[in-house]
């Protein structure tokens, strides 16, 4: 069946959760180009979505999750009304353009908590380091900042003076691995524990800190990460400005407080959002792509939809399903490359107790809990409005990340172990009992940032001249955001949409807020890497040609 519909967004989620409700439907632009987004994780196709049907264009965006949003969907129990999410998710510093739409959205009252601290607790329940809120301190220069007010916070006997400062020996490689392309790729051929141990950096602190610190930003162990996606992702979260790792928090499901009122703007400009549409295939005519081809998942049928340009804003996982479906892609070599990319199991738990247990910060790092597995955990009665009230039972997030092992266990067993690693942190819990809880699992649902992905990894422009994609894992974006971050795929949705009305040449382009501007010191220590490539081509990737500037330490 042939559909003439218009911009077209598709989200390949997974069908885990009830549907969440959505806003009704306003007047409908006329419809002068149509175009096709195809997105997973969320941001990015619906990012594309809102700018297209602002600028007039017939804008439909399909998912095959029913509940659609892909990992910022929500949905609450029908018979307890209780809420749950696809992971909890943190707003940096850094997030202007994500800060932007929710002023842009007038939403009213304001979604996001007071800045927060937070705290990493070690396996024993011993506390390892808190993290301050940089703007409540006066302003230093970047890295000078971090470690004035970071270095007093961790816990003097378990780490020496030595090993704090070894983290500062990451300092020269964070200017050089983005100096050339050439860099870039050695670096993404290294893993971040290789780069780590010639660096300089003690393996107490890599042990201790780093590497659950990792677990938990790049959902990922050291060994099994790209050293060029860990530079960037620390420069981005952490290191490029004192205030960087600063992050506030919704004040309730994010999906219901931010992601409703983008959807009911979407449709209220016309755009048309449809669940449970699965896409297997594009149709391509004179070698551009005019629709693509979606199965119903409740009908069972085919149906074409017609377009004028195709946003893929899909996940590594869906975009190889489309893959192994799709003929016209399956034949091109940047597409094949996609299926060499790599996926990470999570696993999102809320449990609700008996009472009120005190939890000094609410965000939370379990450091070193299970091997290989990075764990985090939350008191919502610290963030969201609806359990603030004193005198509200505690109720408790907690999310795991390489969530591997977890899988295949019992929801049961699952929540027996959050229970224990509660009262190993915070010893209230060990009496609290469990009044109800909620587990969810999402096989192979971020992207695995692996050493040398970065080859496989696609750009937003591709042979077709309009097919583009979006979300968080492609790469090229001129943009500052990096890693695993909601404001990167989002950016990655507003420039796909910048393309597509470069391509159409209708509308004008969404503003890009970019990230605030190196500070003068990193500007000239990042020329001075250029530089040494320039000087020195055959030169290692750390110090000086021919040897690193910090001798690796024993490990």
């Amino acid at each position: 069946e042939d559909m003439d519909v218009g911009l077209r967004i598709v989200n390949q989620s997974q069908p885990h959760a009830q549907p969440a409700p959505r806003g009704a439907s306003g007047a409908i632009h006329p419809r002068q180009q149509r175009t096709l987004s195809s997105s997973e994780a969320g941001g990015a196709g619906f990012g594309a979505a809102k700018h297209l049907a602002e600028q007039g264009y017939a804008v439909t965006l399909l998912d095959a999750s029913r509940n659609v949003g892909g990992l910022s969907s929500g949905w609450r129990d029908a018979s307890s009304n209780r809420p749950m999410e696809a992971g909890m998710k943190g707003f940096w510093y850094q997030y202007h353009n994500i800060f932007k739409l929710v002023s842009d959205l007038a939403i009213t009252p304001n979604p996001f908590t007071d800045w927060t601290e937070s705290s990493f607790y070690g396996p024993d329940g011993k506390l390892i380091t808190t993290g301050p809120v940089f703007q409540r301190q006066p302003k230093l220069p970047t890295m000078l900042g971090q470690a004035v007010y970071t270095f007093p916070r961790f816990d003097a006997e378990m780490f020496s003076p030595a090993d704090l400062a070894s983290i500062l020996a990451m300092f020269p490689s964070m200017m050089d691995f983005n100096s050339s392309e050439e860099a870039y790729e050695a670096y993404d051929q290294m893993t971040a524990k290789e780069l780590f141990r010639s660096s300089g950096v003690t393996s107490r602190m890599y042990e201790k800190f780093l590497k659950p610190l990792l677990l938990v930003g790049l959902f990922a162990p050291a060994e099994e990460l790209s050293a060029a996606s860990v530079l960037e992702t620390l420069y981005f979260y952490a290191a490029g400005h004192q205030n960087d790792f600063d992050v506030c928090w919704c004040r309730g499901p994010v999906s219901e407080r931010i992601f409703e009122p983008l959807v009911s703007h979407i449709e209220s400009k016309g755009g048309v959002i449809k669940g449970g549409q699965a896409v297997v295939d594009v149709q391509v005519d004179s070698g551009r792509v005019t629709g693509v081809l979606a199965k119903d998942l409740d009908t069972k049928e085919d149906h074409t939809y017609k377009a004028d340009a195709v946003v893929m804003a899909v996940g590594i996982n869906g975009m190889q399903a489309i893959l192994r479906s799709s003929d016209t892609l399956a034949g091109l070599d940047e597409f094949r490359r996609i299926m060499n990319l790599r996926c990470i199991d999570c696993v999102a738990t809320r449990l609700w107790f008996d009472k009120r247990v005190d939890v000094s910060t609410p965000s939370n790092v379990f450091a070193g809990f299970e091997e290989n597995i990075g764990g985090t955990f939350f008191h919502l009665n610290d963030l969201h409005d609806e359990y603030a009230a004193e005198g509200k039972p505690s109720v408790i997030t907690a999310d795991f990340y390489h969530a591997n092992e977890f899988i295949p266990m019992s929801d049961e067993d699952i929540i027996d172990r959050v229970k224990m690693h509660l009262g190993t942190c915070i010893p209230g819990f060990q009496q609290a009992k469990v009044n109800e809880y909620n587990v969810v699992k999402f096989p192979k649902a971020v992207t695995h940032f692996s050493p040398g992905s970065h080859r496989n990894r696609p750009k937003q422009r591709t042979s077709f001249p309009n097919l583009f994609m979006a979300g968080d894992w492609v790469k090229g974006l001129d943009h500052g955001a990096n890693g695993l971050s909601q404001e990167r795929a989002f950016v990655t949705g507003l420039a796909a949409a910048n393309e597509v009305v470069e391509a159409l040449r209708q509308g004008n382009k969404a503003e890009i807020i970019p990230v605030e501007a190196d500070e003068p010191h990193i500007v000239l220590a990042k020329m001075m890497a250029k530089q040494r490539r320039l000087v020195f081509p055959k030169a290692g990737n750390l110090g000086l040609p021919g040897r690193n500037l910090f001798p690796p330490r024993m490990w």
